[in-house]
């Protein structure tokens, strides 16, 4: 009999086996890293072969740069997150090498007007934030501690610019001394913490509390209060700072993670009217909004009257001149758009010059950050960090659609910057910090027992600092099989009983979408019965289907 052979015959019953070390597959990281510097010095070149038949005199310092900028990032997160997954930092690096060339070549079209050094400048105060937040952030639930002062520091990010006077019909901007700043991209990180925290403290009232309206199920009125107090912050931010696309992030947030926490249906309806009506009043009363609005439905209204085409006429021009394949890197036309083409348009000059083909890649690169957020947090029983990394993937995911929607028509055009690609260094630095949480948190995902599981005492830590408890028993006793495992046995089970999620106090819902499209193919522990012991405490990954992945 073989050594393994006698220690699998000398193990308990109710034992588990042990699991193999995970990969870190920092190398397959550092590839990738090499891939996305060598595509962005490549689309600088082609500009520069494009509009002068040359090679353009700053490639090599662009791409040393880059490159060393994503190498000091890819050793933070070897030495500091080694189990961290391998494609969000690739990903982050090659968005924002893209948006850094479409800026320079815009630069091009207007030579009095050069944002592409700035923007440099801004990604590489990113890049520094990412590393310190890697490597000084030890374990993501610390910010669960700080969730109400993140709620008030957010709250006066998001008043300060009504101090100051209104920049392209929005109160967005602080402007001093030659330096301007948007505060709500850093207010929107600091928000997402504090609901992540709010409902991972009072996920269990939300989720087993309300009453029926035919096949609808909608919250008790007790606590229906949170959402209703957002909205009308969410209202009052629009209507005194006129932007459309702040209030509506804030909002849409808090009504995904309350979804994600409660599966419940209810939610999203009730998120959808408020939001509805919010934007209907503000819409009609709000001349700047209202304005907006008009465009959307007659974008070809200023042709019609001798006016000429208006920004988003050209944007629709732009996109129809790209046809499949787009017309080439530096041979559009976008600085027809305006003023605009370098932030709330660039997404027109991608797709006029790289064309569908060009998009769908856009549109998968950003599909992939979000996945792979989503990802982490399937990966935790944590339901602080699960909630925190559903919400930070989602702040992407929801800037893309209203950007996207708004330069191609499908909704009223809002004032926010393309991730990574617009010209803005609040947004480029707020999504650094981003993909750092999002990276802390896939490596306290997938790091195996041996090397990164503590104990689970921890995951309620700060819930008295969110204004709630919650009811039922405490996280860390609530369900102690992978999240994945557990909705997929909910979903066969159905919502009620004890086949609930809801029920079982567990983190995402039954019906959460996000169970359902990043559900594990299978589970190693589906035939345990529910008395087994855990073999693992509450906040250890290593039996997870998802931490290895």
């Amino acid at each position: 009999m073989t050594a393994m052979a006698r220690a699998t015959a000398a193990r308990p019953l109710d034992t588990p086996p042990p699991l193999p070390l995970l990969p870190k597959r920092r190398g397959v990281e550092l590839a990738l890293l090499v891939g996305a510097v060598l595509i962005s010095v490549c689309g600088y070149v082609v500009v520069g072969l494009t509009r002068w038949h040359a090679l353009p005199g700053g490639a090599v310092r662009y791409g040393a740069g880059l490159g060393g900028l994503a190498l000091l990032a890819h050793l933070a997160v070897r030495f500091r997150a080694p189990y961290a997954d391998p494609l969000l930092l690739p990903t982050a690096v090659l968005l924002n090498g893209i948006g850094l060339v479409l800026i320079f070549r815009l630069d091009l079209d207007t030579p009095g007007n050069h944002a592409a050094p700035t923007q440099l400048v801004w990604s590489t105060v990113g890049f520094m934030l990412f590393i310190g937040v890697v490597v000084l952030l030890h374990d993501h639930r610390t910010l669960q501690r700080y969730a109400a002062r993140c709620a008030g520091l957010a709250l006066l990010l998001m008043a300060a610019p009504i101090l100051f006077p209104a920049v392209n019909g929005a109160k967005i901007w602080i402007r001093l001394a030659g330096f301007s700043i948007q505060p709500g991209e850093f207010a929107k990180v600091l928000i997402t913490v504090f609901f992540a925290a709010y409902l991972a403290a009072n996920r269990g009232v939300l989720a087993r509390t309300g009453r029926s309206m035919g096949r609808l199920r909608l919250p008790a009125g007790r606590v229906l209060g949170p959402v209703v107090a957002i909205w009308l912050v969410s209202v009052a931010v629009l209507v005194l700072e006129r932007d459309l696309g702040t209030s509506l992030l804030f909002f849409g947030i808090f009504v995904v993670l309350l979804y994600v926490a409660t599966g419940r249906t209810g939610w999203i309806a009730v998120g959808l009217l408020l939001a509805g009506i919010g934007a209907a009043a503000v819409g009609t009363l709000e001349p700047h909004v209202h304005s907006r609005v008009e465009d959307w439905q007659h974008p070809f209204a200023g042709i019609a009257a001798g006016q000429g085409p208006g920004q988003l006429a050209q944007s629709l021009f732009a996109f129809a001149a790209g046809g499949m394949f787009g017309t080439g890197l530096g041979q559009g036309h976008s600085y027809l758009i305006g003023f605009a083409m370098k932030s709330d348009f660039i997404l027109a000059t991608f797709g006029e010059e790289l064309g569908l083909a060009g998009l769908t890649a856009l549109f998968l690169l950003y599909a992939l950050l979000v996945a792979r957020g989503y990802r982490a947090a399937l990966g935790l029983r944590d339901p602080f960090g699960s909630l925190l990394a559903v919400g930070l993937a989602a702040l992407p995911a929801l800037q893309v659609f209203v950007i996207a929607g708004g330069v191609m028509g499908l909704i009223p055009l809002t004032g926010m910057a393309m991730p990574f690609l617009a010209q803005g260094g609040s947004s480029v630095v707020t999504n650094w910090i981003i993909v750092a949480l999002l990276l802390r948190i896939s490596n306290r995902a997938r790091t195996p027992r041996a090397e990164g599981g503590e104990s689970g005492s921890k995951e309620g830590s700060g819930a008295a600092d969110v204004g709630g408890a919650a009811t039922g028993p405490p996280a860390h006793a609530a369900d102690h099989r992978p999240v994945g495992q557990a909705a997929n046995e909910a979903v066969r089970g159905g919502r009620s009983g004890a086949g609930s999620l809801a029920g079982r106090d567990t983190l995402f819902g039954a019906g959460s979408w996000v169970a359902g499209f990043l559900k594990p193919t299978g589970s190693p522990s589906r035939g345990r019965p529910p008395s087994a012991p855990p073999p693992a405490p509450a906040d250890d990954v290593s039996s997870s289907p998802e931490a290895g992945r």
